[in-house]
């Protein structure tokens, strides 16, 4: 059941959906909700905003499924020194990238299996495994190939 977030003179204010069907068509989803007939109703529903009621202690079922509120505020940790906080989770089309505050300014680090290889929410933490350059400044040599072996 998702409760509405729309303007008072909404035929749908105060009103709640339920979603009976999700399709995807040209890679977007489309929602179908019981009540919402035909196209000129669900017009009235192309800007609103869809609040879902969650019990905040409520864990997902699948593993290595976490919800947003959950990560943000989450130490982010590198060979157990912390490097950052999680201040956002931003949810791309290739993948999931968080968004980690860190003394020096935000790093993008993809939520990828291979780089957040733990989140350990009871702990309060996030392991990463950058690869380098992403938490730090390479040095300016590291760009540059290695030099050739003289020909003897």
């Amino acid at each position: 059941m998702f409760t509405l977030q729309v303007p008072t003179s909404s035929p749908w204010h105060g009103k709640t959906l339920e979603l009976t069907e999700l399709r995807w068509y040209n890679s977007h989803p489309v929602g179908f909700f019981r009540g919402v007939a035909d196209r000129d109703a669900a017009e009235g529903l192309v800007k609103a905003i869809l609040w879902i009621d969650l019990d905040e202690s409520e864990t997902s079922s699948e593993e290595d499924a976490w919800y947003d509120h959950q990560l943000v505020g989450l130490k982010v940790v590198r060979d157990g020194v912390e490097v950052g906080t999680v201040r956002l989770v931003e949810h791309l089309p290739a993948q999931d990238l968080l968004l980690v505050k860190t003394p020096a300014g935000e790093v993008m680090v993809p939520f990828v299996k291979a780089i957040v290889p733990s989140v350990d929410l009871a702990a309060g933490i996030v392991t990463v495994t950058p690869p380098a350059g992403l938490f730090e400044e390479l040095p300016d040599d590291a760009d540059e190939p290695p030099a050739a072996e003289p020909a003897e």
